[in-house]
């Protein structure tokens, strides 16, 4: 029984600064069918507020509280646990963070850094790491789809760099953390069991979404790869060519 959505949006939405054929059309048709929906995405590469501007030039209309995205929750960790962050993020996204400590940095808060992952920046948060402080990962992603349709290093790469060198487990508040997906479904009033995650990453969307009680759909778009379902346990619900396929197998399969 479907009630309310889960979307991902690069590489099911979007891909680089496109949207993706089909797309407005599709969340629009969830919409006009009275459909909750959340875009849980992991994108640490820009602010809430630049990704929501960049679906709305898409043509999307999105509310604020309708994306979550991991640098919001770690903003409300860091603020609850009173640390000051050590920030390996992009530049764009660090508006997100604004205001919070004011001490030295006593947390590492690492998302997507792009070129800023050199040695002197990841040794420095080595160094915080090895002095006893928390390492806070935005997102555990291999790969993403880039702009020029090739494959490249996500975060995930770095947050492990890091786990290994310092001997610690990060953190983590985005995807693939069960209480991510949980926490966006309860802000729809649904329980996992009554969503459905659609995704391009078979293992950190689907599978992930999957073993926290979701259904999961893989859909063929994005970074997806022909044969990435048989990689991974449990296997998608159903695998689907895109998000309009995936808005016609939800609305099918709702609950009254």
């Amino acid at each position: 029984m479907a009630k309310g959505v889960l979307l991902d949006l690069g590489g099911v939405v979007y891909t680089g600064d496109a949207a993706l054929p089909g797309a407005a059309g599709a969340v629009d048709r969830l919409r006009a069918a009275g459909m909750p929906l959340r875009f849980a995405t992991n994108v640490t590469s820009r602010s809430r507020r630049a990704l929501l501007r960049k679906l709305r030039d898409m043509g999307l209309e999105v509310a604020q509280d309708e994306i979550f995205m991991p640098a919001i929750a770690a903003r409300t960790y860091l603020r609850e646990h009173g640390l000051t962050p050590y920030l390996l993020i992009a530049d764009a996204l660090e508006e997100d963070f604004a205001g919070l400590g004011g001490g030295p940095p006593d947390a590492v808060v690492i998302g997507d850094a792009g070129r800023k992952f050199d040695y002197e920046r990841l040794n420095t948060a080595f160094r915080l790491l090895a002095e006893g402080a928390p390492l806070i990962a935005l997102a555990g992603n291999r790969v993403y789809r880039d702009g020029d349709g090739r494959l490249s290093l996500d975060a995930g790469a770095f947050v492990k760099t890091l786990e290994y060198a310092a001997e610690r487990q990060a953190i983590m508040l985005g995807k693939p953390a069960p209480g991510f997906f949980a926490a966006a479904a309860a802000s729809m009033g649904l329980s996992p069991a009554e969503t459905v995650m659609v995704g391009d990453d078979a293992e950190f969307d689907i599978a992930a979404a999957i073993t926290a009680g979701f259904q999961g759909l893989l859909v063929r778009t994005g970074k997806y790869e022909p044969g990435a379902e048989d990689k991974v346990t449990p296997r998608p619900t159903a695998v689907v060519d895109d998000i309009g396929a995936a808005v016609e197998w939800v609305l099918r399969e709702r609950g009254p």
